[in-house]
C-alpha cells in the first residue's frame, strides 16, 4: 500500500550519540586523538560522563564501530568548518561557458576576457564556444585568430586542456585555472591596491619639520579652508582698498 505523504523521518547520514550507539563494543578515541582501546559500551558512556563529554560513533561501518569523546556541539562545528573547506575545493568542477565569434567587437571581447579572468581566479574551469554562422565557414582563420588570442591573453591564469579543433562547424576549447602558485594575480586586486594608495597620499597632510603640525598649503589664505576668490586677480587700486 503506497503512502499519500512523505515518511517525517530525517534523510541523510545521521551522527549517534551516547545510548543511541547500537554496538554493544566500540574502539574509543580520547579527546586528544589517542588510541584508548576497545571497550563495552557501557564502559564507554562512563568515560565519556567521567570527562563531562559525549561518545560519538564516527566510523559505524568499522569492526568494532569507532567512537570519540568529544563535545556533541563542538564535533558538529567542526563537521560544518570541514564541509564548507571541501566545498571550496570543488569550484574546479565548476565549468562556465562563453559564447565568441569570429566578428566580436573589441569591447565584447574585453568584457568576456575580464569574465574568463575571473572565474579562473575562482578556481572554476572556462570553456569558449565559437561557432560560425553562414559564410562564415568560408573563412574559420578568423575564428582561430580570436581564440587564440583569448587563450594567449589568459595564459597567465590558466591553460587548455586540448589543442584548438574545429568540430563541425564550432570551436570549443576547455580552460583549465593554473595552481595558485603559479598563477598571476587578479589584475583587479592590483588596481584597488594602487587606487587606495594614491587616495590616502590625496589625504595625507604635509607636517612642518619644527612645529609638528600640518602646514598650511601654499599661497592659501589662513582666514578660510577653501578661499572660492584665491583664483580671482583683482587690479591694485582694488587690492589696497
Amino acid at each position: 500500500m503506497s503512502r499519500p505523504f512523505p515518511s517525517r523521518s530525517p534523510s541523510g547520514p545521521s551522527v549517534r550519540i551516547n545510548g543511541k550507539i547500537r554496538a554493544r563494543e566500540v574502539r574509543v578515541i580520547g579527546p586528544d586523538s589517542q588510541q584508548l582501546g576497545v571497550h563495552s559500551l557501557a564502559d564507554a558512556i562512563r568515560m565519556a560522563q567521567g570527562q563531562g563529554v559525549d561518545l560519538v560513533e564516527i566510523a559505524p561501518t568499522a569492526t568494532p564501530p569507532v567512537c570519540r569523546l568529544v563535545d556533541y556541539g563542538k564535533f558538529k562545528y567542526e563537521q560544518a568548518k570541514r564541509d564548507k573547506d571541501s566545498k571550496k575545493h570543488q569550484h574546479a568542477n565548476r565549468v562556465k561557458e562563453l559564447q565568441l565569434s569570429a566578428v566580436i567587437d573589441p569591447h565584447d571581447f574585453q568584457t568576456k576576457f575580464d569574465h574568463a579572468v575571473d572565474f579562473l581566479c575562482d578556481d572554476m574551469k572556462v570553456k569558449i564556444a565559437l561557432r560560425f554562422r553562414g559564410r562564415e565557414m568560408a573563412h574559420t582563420e578568423f575564428g582561430f585568430q580570436v581564440v587564440n588570442k583569448f587563450l594567449k591573453d589568459l595564459s597567465p591564469w590558466g591553460h587548455p586542456d586540448h589543442d584548438v579543433k574545429l568540430v563541425g562547424r564550432s570551436i570549443n576549447v576547455m580552460i583549465s585555472p593554473l595552481p595558485r602558485n603559479k598563477r598571476a594575480k587578479h589584475p583587479r586586486e592590483g588596481a584597488d591596491a594602487e587606487g587606495r594608495v594614491q587616495a590616502k597620499k590625496a589625504v595625507e597632510p604635509i607636517i612642518h619639520v619644527e612645529t609638528g603640525k600640518p602646514a598650511e598649503p601654499s599661497g592659501a589664505n589662513p582666514g578660510f579652508s577653501n578661499n572660492p576668490f584665491g583664483s580671482v586677480n583683482l587690479p591694485d587700486s582694488a587690492a589696497n582698498q
